[in-house]
C-alpha cells in the first residue's frame, strides 16, 4: 500500500515528515513543533501568562476519529500501537529526532511498514532502515515515560477514568483549587501553547491557578473529547456581553496512575494582543476563529454553551 495515502488518512505532523520524496530527493527537514516544556524553563508561578511564541513552532492537538485509530493500519508486528503512536509525550519526542529517523520510526513501528517498503519509499537500503530505527528507537525511549498513555488508561479502566475527569471539572467549575491540586502528581506540568508559559509541580500550579484561572475572576463549563488518544476537555468561559460561555482552550490530559500529571491547554483566543499584561486576563480577550476551528470545531464541540 502506498504511503502516500497515509499523508491523507492521518492529518497531522506526525506524518508531516514520512511524505514520499521524490525519487533522488532527501526529505525534506521539517521544522521542530515542540510543547512548552521542551521550549524554556518552567515559570514562576506568583507570575501571570507571558506573550505567546509563533504557533508554527508548537504540537497541536488530534482528534482520534481524524487519525484512523480504529481502522487497524498497523501491521501486526508494530511495535507501537497506534493510539501510542499519536500521544503528545511520543509525539513532543519525535521533533527531537533527525528527519530520516523520525521517518523510519514512524513508518515501520506506528504505521506497520517493513524495512523493505521503507526502504524502497526512502531510497535507501534495509540496512540503513534497521540502523536509523535503532537510533532513533534509543532516543525516543528516553523521552517518553515508563509507561503509555494506553497501558496507564487500561489499568484504570473506564469507569476509574471517568470518575478522576468528572471530579477534575466539578472542582475547576467551582474554582476549587485544593481539590484540583490534589489530584496532581507532586512533579505535574501545565503548559498552554501558544504561550511559553508553563508551571511545573503541584504547589507552583496551585499558586498560579489561585492567582488567574480558578481565582474566581471567570467562570467554566466544559465538554468532554478525547485527543491525540488521551481524555480532553473543551473548556469554555463565560462572556456576559454574548450571554454565553465561549470556547477558551482544548485541555489534554496525561494520566499517571490515579492523577494527572500533564494538562496541556491548547488555547482557542486571539494573540496578537499588546501587552503582556493582556494575557493574564486572556479568557477576556476575543476568540480566534482559526484556533477555535483547530480546538474545538473539529473536535465536534459546540460554538458557545448556554448560560
Amino acid at each position: 500500500m502506498a504511503i502516500g495515502m497515509f499523508t491523507k488518512k492521518i492529518q497531522c505532523q506526525l506524518i508531516d515528515s514520512v511524505s514520499t520524496p521524490p525519487a533522488s530527493s532527501p526529505i525534506e527537514r521539517r521544522p521542530k513543533r515542540v510543547l512548552p516544556i521542551d521550549y524554556g524553563p518552567p515559570t514562576d508561578p506568583h507570575v501571570g501568562p507571558g506573550e505567546p511564541i509563533v504557533e508554527s513552532v508548537w504540537v497541536e492537538p488530534y482528534p482520534d476519529e481524524q487519525l484512523g485509530l480504529e481502522d487497524g493500519l498497523a501491521a501486526p508486528e508494530a511495535r507501537y500501537e497506534q493510539r501510542e503512536g499519536v500521544e503528545l509525550a511520543f509525539i513532543a519526542a519525535l521533533q527531537h529526532l533527525p528527519a530520516t529517523q523520525r521517518a523510519v520510526l514512524i513508518l515501520r513501528e506506528v504505521l506497520g511498514f517493513s524495512a523493505r517498503e521503507v526502504a524502497e519509499s526512502l531510497d535507501t537500503t534495509v540496512a540503513s532502515v534497521n540502523s536509523a530505527l535503532q537510533r532513533a528507537r534509543a532516543a525516543v525511549e528516553e523521552r517518553v515515560p515508563e509507561q503509555s498513555q494506553q497501558a496507564t488508561l487500561r489499568a484504570l479502566g473506564d469507569d476509574a477514568v471517568r470518575d478522576l475527569v468528572d471530579r477534575y471539572v466539578d472542582a475547576w467549575e467551582r474554582c476549587d483549587v485544593e481539590t484540583v491540586a490534589a489530584m496532581l502528581t507532586e512533579d505535574a506540568a501545565f503548559a498552554m501553547p501558544p504561550l511559553a508559559s508553563w508551571y511545573r509541580g503541584r504547589d507552583a500550579i496551585a499558586i498560579w491557578m489561585a492567582g488567574w484561572p480558578l481565582s474566581g475572576a471567570w467562570r467554566w463549563r466544559t465538554v468532554s473529547a478525547r485527543a491525540n488518544g488521551q481524555p480532553a476537555l473543551g473548556f469554555y468561559a463565560w462572556d456576559a456581553q454574548e450571554d454565553a460561555y465561549l470556547p477558551f482552550p482544548l485541555n489534554v490530559l496525561t494520566l499517571r496512575g490515579g492523577q494527572i500529571s500533564d494538562v496541556t491547554a491548547f488555547v482557542a483566543r486571539a494573540t496578537q494582543l499588546p501587552e503582556r499584561d493582556v494575557y493574564e486576563r486572556w479568557p477576556e480577550q476575543p476568540a480566534d476563529p482559526v484556533k477555535v476551528a483547530a480546538a474545538f470545531e473539529r473536535f465536534g464541540l459546540p460554538a458557545e454553551l448556554p448560560g
